[in-house]
């Protein structure tokens, strides 16, 4: 049995407390709180992010310290600092057990999905999507996960306009308050680091569902859940990354995440003007993953086993409109480059999709953009069970 397995199986018995009751522990309710919620938290993976646990800012650090708190059955697997899940907020916090694991709870997730009955057991919890920018796809897949587990959802989708933020409200006190409807908050934003920010604010878990050019970690985890599914394996793979990677947060999180593989190389295709930046490429260096920059989509798709295409994102560019057109257009997955990839190689793309892939391409099985998008649904459904039950 593998060690996800393991960890997946032997962790079931863990009982879990009612959902209000959850959200606002006392000593009695926490004896049958999942045991990943009474371990104090700790940093995890590469993320240096080192926080008290939810639990902690509950208040209840003492009670747990005194000794007060008893657990009748711990679970048979060793509860390390990686399998610590309170929050989602940057691909670094993964290590690669962790990912096993998340993907493993996700392919369980696809019978639920496929069940039209689906499942009760997020049945009395909230999630709280806070969206400070337009979304289609991350949204709905987080509402549609959060309702085929039974839950409820609370949504505000431009809250940049529409919130309290047009007023002036902090970004600190607008958690502060939505915390107390909910029991999750999935949060996109406008400015790097802000999922970090509202994280270290909230006692209920967060998920970074995309904040500004930094980082949009469930969109790496979906990804790489599909390079699994449609080649088979995670180390010794070439990958393209094509089109906006100074500004793709998506694919400055995918590299991340790469990075936890063996033999793995990566290589940038992208206009001068949105190159990759140094930050990714020293990380890389640092991780001993070979990278490689080139001006020639054709040969890069020739040797990869994914390409990776991205939009160039005009909302970046502000003012400046003379770039964005010189960027736009430059790298184009057409049949000209389906004709040049191997026969097992796929072609992703996080969407939405403007004309950097031709339509003609959508009929290719080599095409697994609409594939990917849908494993999306998989892995929201694993984290927010993760997160709000334990594993």
């Amino acid at each position: 049995m593998s060690a996800a397995s393991s960890l997946f199986s032997s962790s079931m018995h863990v009982g879990v407390s009612h959902p209000k009751l959850a959200a606002k522990p006392s000593v009695c309710c926490l004896l049958n709180h999942p045991w990943n919620h009474l371990k104090p938290k700790t940093s995890f993976g590469h993320s240096g992010i080192s926080q008290k646990s939810k639990l902690s800012r509950k208040g209840d650090e003492i009670l747990w310290r005194a000794g007060a708190l008893q657990v009748e059955s711990a679970p048979s697997f060793s509860v390390g600092q990686k399998f610590q899940l309170d929050d989602v907020i940057e691909a670094q916090q993964f290590d690669r057990e962790t990912l096993s694991a998340i993907f493993e709870v996700a392919r369980s997730m696809e019978s639920i999905e496929n069940n039209s009955s689906g499942s009760q057991m997020l049945k009395g919890y909230l999630m709280a999507t806070l969206f400070y920018e337009p979304s289609t796809r991350t949204r709905l897949s987080f509402e549609s996960a959060m309702k085929r587990l039974g839950g409820d959802v609370l949504t505000t989708e431009n809250a940049r306009e529409f919130s309290s933020a047009a007023k002036g409200e902090t970004l600190e006190d607008t958690i502060r308050t939505v915390e107390g409807y909910s029991d999750i908050i999935v949060m996109r934003h406008f400015e790097s680091g802000a999922a970090k920010r509202a994280a270290a604010t909230a006692s209920i878990p967060v998920i970074n569902a995309g904040d500004g050019p930094g980082q949009h970690p469930t969109q790496a985890l979906l990804d790489v859940y599909t390079i699994e599914r449609e080649i088979g394996k995670l180390d010794g793979i070439r990958v393209g990354l094509v089109g906006d990677l100074a500004n793709g947060r998506t694919v400055r999180s995918l590299a991340y995440l790469l990075a936890k593989y063996e033999d793995v190389k990566i290589y940038f295709v992208s206009p001068n003007v949105v190159k990759m930046k140094d930050d990714i490429k020293e990380y890389l260096t640092s991780k001993g993953v070979e990278w490689e920059e080139s001006a020639d989509l054709m040969e890069v798709a020739s040797k990869c086993d994914v390409v990776y295409q991205t939009r160039i994102q005009k909302e970046r560019f502000g003012e400046k409109i003379d770039l964005y057109e010189e960027a736009r257009g430059k790298y184009i997955v057409n049949k000209d480059v389906l004709r040049v990839m191997q026969k097992h190689a796929v072609v992703m793309h996080p969407l939405p999709r403007l004309d950097e892939i031709t339509v003609d391409v959508d009929s290719d099985p080599r095409a697994a953009y609409f594939r990917q998008a849908k494993n999306g649904l998989y892995i929201r459904m694993a984290l927010l069970k993760v997160l709000l039950l334990g594993w």
